[in-house]
């Protein structure tokens, strides 16, 4: 029986179409340039191998450049995200009318994700933010990661549902029994914004896939066999 929601927090809750992230991206790539001395394009390159290879470029920082996580953290997310996001009335709305409880796991800071949650007006949702603190710098999709968030939620996988944007995200949480739900706009193949689509045409591990977060209340509503 599901009893929690774990929601992925950036391009999760929010769309892409925000320009949020590659904002934070540039953050990461100019922090590298100015801690390990890197011309832009090394720099951006090394951002990515480490994203791919780790996870999260912070991890390949910690593990090959000995850098201060703290140091990362608040330089990567020291922005104005109120010029990007703003109150969101329909993920308000749906948030509240979710029977179940409801938490952030997130590779950012619990600070980051506050901010973003206070920005689109939906904070008072979600009784827990699992941050990277949280998890000791252990991150997703490292299996480690999804174990210890279900330690602090005192939760058993299957009674768990996750929402991702990354499909590499949701396969471990599917491992662990927990229902997976990818967020990503449909192709261009005529989908409408309320599809839902099957699982065999699914990525390994996506149960399901909505085209924005406001669709995961379909899928719950289906799994749970009740409408509100």
């Amino acid at each position: 029986m599901l009893r929690h929601l774990l929601f992925d927090l950036d391009e999760t809750l929010y769309p892409p179409q925000t320009g949020l992230w590659p904002i934070i991206g540039d953050r990461i790539t100019a922090f590298i340039q100015e801690r390990l001395g890197l011309p832009l394009e090394e720099a951006r390159a090394l951002r990515f191998r480490y994203a791919h290879q780790f996870g999260v470029t912070l991890a390949g920082l910690m593990r090959e450049h000995q850098i201060d996580p703290e140091d990362y953290l608040e330089y990567v997310h020291r922005l104005p995200l109120d010029q990007y996001l703003a109150p969101d009335p329909a993920l308000n709305a749906m948030l509240a009318r979710l029977p179940l409880l409801k938490a952030v796991l997130t590779n950012a800071s619990a600070a980051h994700a506050r901010r973003v949650l206070d920005c689109l007006g939906v904070t008072r949702h979600f009784h827990m933010i699992i941050d990277i603190r949280a998890l000791e710098y252990v991150n997703k999709p490292q299996p480690e990661a999804y174990r210890r968030a279900l330690g602090l939620l005192g939760a058993q996988g299957p009674e768990c549902a996750f929402i991702d944007d990354l499909p590499r995200n949701l396969a471990p949480a599917h491992d662990l029994g927990m229902v997976t739900i990818l967020v990503r706009a449909p192709s261009a193949d005529g989908a409408g914004p309320d599809a839902v689509q099957p699982a065999g045409a699914l990525p390994p591990g996506v149960d399901y896939q909505v085209p924005n977060v406001l669709g995961v209340e379909r899928v719950l509503a289906g799994l749970i066999g009740q409408t509100w």
